[in-house]
């Protein structure tokens, strides 16, 4: 997982992060890009286990390459499963998010909460 200080803390105010430093929270930079905090926030959101492909294409309006190259980078960050099969002789592919990737976006959305609430201050 590649959990880095991001700059917004700095403009909040925060100190700089120093060894031991648990009061300043971090953004998960695999997360913090747009396309692929739409995926994991629509698999959350859906009752479906699992997402097609093709779903995914149709309502988060990325292209489809966009769409399997974001898909690859939280695969390989494990906060997905990827699952390709065949369905009427055609590539089928599903989407389902992991408990990792649940926990991860459950760690950047307090993230972005704690940045939120201090800048009100």
């Amino acid at each position: 997982m590649v959990l880095k200080e991001c700059s917004l803390f700095r403009l909040a105010g925060f100190p700089k992060r120093r060894k031991g430093n648990k009061k300043v929270a971090a953004i998960d930079k695999i997360i913090h890009e747009p396309a692929r905090l739409l995926i994991l926030t629509y698999l959350v959101g859906n009752e479906k286990d699992e997402i097609s492909f093709s779903e995914l294409l149709e309502n988060l309006e990325l292209t489809s390459g966009n769409l399997s190259i974001q898909l690859k980078k939280l695969k390989e960050a494990k906060y997905l499963e990827m699952s390709k099969t065949f369905k009427d002789n055609r590539p089928y592919t599903t989407v389902s998010i992991t408990p990792h990737g649940i926990a991860a976006l459950e760690r950047y959305v307090e993230g972005m909460n704690t940045i939120i609430k201090s800048l009100k201050k």
